[in-house]
C-alpha cells in the first residue's frame, strides 16, 4: 500500500480529533498506531492493514461521532484515497472487532485484529490510561468518585472495565506490557482511596485503633 495514504490517514485524523478533550486525541491514536506496528512485526502480521486500521480505529467511535457500526467515516477515507475494496473490507472487519464495549472479552478473529486491539486496550491502562480516564469522565460530567456506586463514576469505570483488560490481551507482547501497566493502575487505586479516606497520612498504630 502507497505510504502516500498513512500521511493522507495522518492529516485526516488530526482534523477529525482536533480540540479534543476525551482522551481519544490524535496522540491516542497515534500511540495505538506505533504500538500495533511494534506487535505486528513480533507476530508476523499483515503491516498494511494493520497500520490503516490502528490510524482509523477512532474515525466512527459511536461515543464521539455517533456513526457506529457502518464505519462511515472510514469507509468515506479509503474509498477517497482508492483503497481497493478487498482491502477496505479487510480493515472495517479489524475496526470492528476492536471496541470493548462492543465485543467485550470475544477476541477478534483475525490476528490483525487482536494486535490493533491489543495495542487500544494498552492505551486504555497504565499511567495514560489513568489520565485518559479522567479526562473522559470530566469532558462528559461525571463524578471522580462516589463510595458505593459500581458505576457512573471514574473510578467505577476501573473495575467496571480497566482492571480486566489485563487478562484479555491476545498477544504475547500485549500481555508483557499489560502486566506492568495493571500494577500502576492496582497502586494509583490504592493510593487514590487512602487520600479519599484520609488515611495516607495516619500511622500504623492509629490504623489499627
Amino acid at each position: 500500500m502507497d505510504s502516500a495514504i498513512y500521511e493522507a490517514a495522518l492529516d485526516y485524523i488530526r482534523t477529525l480529533f482536533a480540540g479534543d478533550a476525551t482522551g481519544h486525541d490524535v496522540h491516542h491514536t497515534l500511540r495505538v498506531y506505533r504500538t500495533a506496528m511494534r506487535i505486528a512485526e513480533a507476530e508476523g502480521a499483515d503491516l498494511n492493514r494493520i497500520g490503516l486500521a490502528a490510524l482509523l480505529h477512532d474515525a466512527d467511535d459511536r461515543k464521539l461521532f455517533g456513526t457506529g457500526d457502518d464505519l462511515t467515516n472510514a469507509r468515506r477515507f479509503m474509498r477517497t484515497h482508492g483503497v481497493p475494496g478487498d482491502e477496505e473490507e479487510a480493515v472495517c472487519r479489524i475496526i470492528g472487532e476492536v471496541s470493548f464495549s462492543k465485543n467485550g472479552a470475544a477476541p477478534p478473529t483475525t490476528l490483525e485484529g487482536m494486535i490493533v486491539q491489543d495495542a487500544d486496550r494498552l492505551d486504555a491502562i497504565g499511567a495514560i490510561g489513568i489520565a485518559r480516564t479522567f479526562a473522559f469522565g470530566g469532558n462528559r460530567g461525571q463524578a471522580i468518585h462516589e463510595p458505593g456506586a459500581d458505576t457512573g463514576t471514574s473510578v467505577a469505570h476501573f473495575h467496571e472495565k480497566l482492571l480486566k483488560l489485563k487478562d484479555l490481551m491476545n498477544t504475547a507482547e500485549a500481555k508483557r506490557i499489560a502486566e506492568g501497566r495493571h500494577k500502576v493502575m492496582e497502586a494509583f487505586l490504592e493510593e487514590f482511596h487512602a487520600e479519599w479516606e484520609g488515611t495516607d497520612w495516619m500511622t500504623v498504630a492509629e490504623l489499627r485503633r
